[in-house]
């Protein structure tokens, strides 16, 4: 009988002995041959993954019959002995069963001697659990200390001997004490240094239908849900696949107020709000409803006398900047929550105040335009710090609170350090970069670059990344932004009047939405309330998107209906 590797062995049956079995039982014969099946190794693994989730879930008596039936076995007998000694502390027999394994292991040398230094750990702290002082002293001076291996640990090990308390001695061990459940955590670590062939990975079926699971979510172009923890919330019968239905793909409202060409918007980091600003002068400031996905007009902020071309939320919500188009040398800064008290900030008439970033804390921000100035201000717009001679389109403030990236007219990025004041080339493009922004993890930026469209950069690898298709970029300023639970997608307005969305990872866009009937100035993607994007344009609408089956504000016969202006299409029309 040929004995495999992985545990597996067969009766040796040839297609005679099925043909024998089937005569047998067509004569009546009350005699049956158990014929065990010959199967390749992927069939094998499959099995032994299948008992070990068995044994998992505590159906043992399955798991036996069906390693028994398949004639396969979980791990090495050798293997399956350690592990039965390490979970019933059977210290010094576990230690012997390594020496029957050591040939088994990778790099045996080292890995017996790491498994040994674990074993001889839970030992020492079993040990020191049960009050057994003197035990715990012999097993570190003539077991530990002997081996020579991590000696850094060891010296941590003795600095326990004179822990009185088993709650101290789990609080700085960091240790789950003794039983069945630390047993089970350094049979896992045990597991490491063991093949595959030998002893399978703790829980490994469910660690593959994770990967599987991640894996689809990854290929599926709309995937826009919470992140989930584990495959629970999913059908493993099935592959996974989100519907475009699913996406703010349709339009769920106009918002007609402004009476002007719509330059900016963007959702405040709660999502509960959203700000638009116009050339008509004003910023409108709208109530999110976060179960129908539609505004309501809160308040009107006026004296813009340039327009709005550009608004920054404070990290906290309660102020927000607001700069105008090239020709303006002055700043806003809105008080939410003070009654709306705002402060001008003009530094100089020749100024050009076109771009703001907040400082991750919220108590500073910079400023700066084309005209060759660029300053930092504190909530009151006094300038603490000044950078002469840089022309700029674009800002943002790093979160090392240190670092500001700023878009220059040579076409570059570069990063500005105020502490240091030092300054460094981060990477350069061949056309104007008319916008940029940077997502949350701080690492990706995306540029709007004159007559080229969206591109996509690694601002620590200073590489492309990326070229977006589809987008008609001339030299209109347009701004896109990350948006998406995991920012996993890219949306742009378009100067042929169009929405497009990327995922991240393709250049070609999954949505292109229509409906606005001038340039899309500027997209923005409701950063907590992801089925959400709202979209203005130069018609003198904004437009919020969402999902096409769910989220819609219901009518009074319970079908879904658009709002326009805050009424609803099936009441305009009637």
């Amino acid at each position: 009988m040929h004995q495999q590797a992985n545990g597996c062995h067969h009766n040796g049956a040839a297609n005679d002995d099925y043909e024998t079995a089937s005569s047998s039982q067509q004569n009546g014969n009350a005699e049956e041959y158990k014929i065990v099946p010959i199967m390749g190794k992927t069939d094998q693994d499959i099995v032994r993954l299948i008992g070990q989730h068995l044994k998992t879930i505590g159906l043992n008596r399955t798991a036996e019959l069906l390693m028994k039936e398949s004639g396969c076995r979980l791990d090495h007998p050798a293997a399956a002995k350690f592990r039965q000694h390490v979970i019933d502390g059977e210290w010094t027999k576990a230690e012997n069963d390594l020496n029957e394994l050591k040939m088994l292991l990778d790099n045996s040398k080292q890995s017996l001697a790491e498994m040994k230094f674990l074993i001889l750990e839970q030992k020492y702290l079993e040990h020191l659990e049960d009050g057994r002082a003197l035990d715990a002293l012999h097993v570190l001076r003539n077991e530990l200390t002997p081996l020579q291996h991590n000696i850094e640990r060891v010296h941590v090990l003795s600095s326990y001997i004179m822990i009185s308390g088993r709650e101290e001695l789990m609080n700085r061990a960091r240790w789950h004490g003794k039983g069945i459940a630390s047993r089970s955590k350094l049979m896992e670590k045990l597991q490491k240094f063991l093949p595959p062939s030998i002893m399978l990975p703790p829980r490994r079926l469910y660690t593959l239908l994770s990967q599987a699971v991640e894996l689809q979510k990854d290929k599926c172009p709309f995937h826009n849900t919470t992140i989930e923890e584990g495959i629970d919330d999913f059908n493993l019968l099935v592959d996974h696949y989100c519907t475009k239905e699913q996406f703010p793909c349709e339009t769920i409202q106009i918002l007609n107020d402004h009476c002007d060409e719509v330059w900016f918007c963007r959702f405040s980091p709660d999502g509960l709000k959203l700000a638009t600003g116009s050339k008509d002068t004003t910023i409108l400031i709208w109530d999110v409803d976060p179960e129908t996905l539609t505004c309501s007009h809160k308040k009107t902020l006026e004296g813009h006398s340039y327009g709005v071309a550009f608004l920054a939320w404070s990290p906290d919500g309660t102020h927000l900047l607001a700069c105008g188009p090239e020709d303006c040398p002055e700043l806003f800064i809105w008080n939410l929550e003070s009654d709306d008290s705002r402060v001008k900030v003009t530094h100089s008439p020749e100024d050009s105040l076109t771009s703001c970033s907040w400082h991750r804390s919220g108590k500073k921000f910079v400023t700066g335009g084309i005209r060759g100035q660029f300053y930092q201000c504190d909530l009151e717009g006094t300038v603490l710090d000044s950078w002469e001679g840089v022309r700029v389109n674009g800002l943002y403030c790093r979160s090392d609170e240190k670092t500001v990236l700023a878009a220059d007219t040579h076409h570059r990025i570069r990063a500005y350090n105020f502490d240091e004041l030092s300054d460094t080339n981060m990477f350069q493009e061949d056309h104007p970069i008319m916008a940029f922004t940077v997502n949350k993890a701080d690492r990706l930026a995306l540029l709007n670059v004159a007559t080229q469209g969206v591109h996509l950069w690694d601002l620590e690898d200073k590489c492309l990344v990326r070229k977006y298709q589809g987008v008609t970029q001339g030299h209109f300023t347009i701004h896109s932004s990350f948006g998406g639970v995991n920012e996993d997608f890219i949306v742009s307005g378009s100067e042929d009047h169009k929405v497009y969305i990327w995922h991240i990872k393709h250049e070609k866009p999954i949505a292109v939405l229509q409906g606005h009937t001038r340039t899309v100035n500027t997209v923005a993607w409701n950063p907590v309330y992801h089925q959400m994007l709202a979209s203005v344009s130069d018609d003198c609408t904004v437009r919020i998107w969402g999902p096409v089956d769910k989220y819609r504000k219901p009518t009074q016969n319970g079908e879904s209906s658009l709002s326009i202006g805050g009424k609803e299409w099936n009441e305009m029309n009637s």
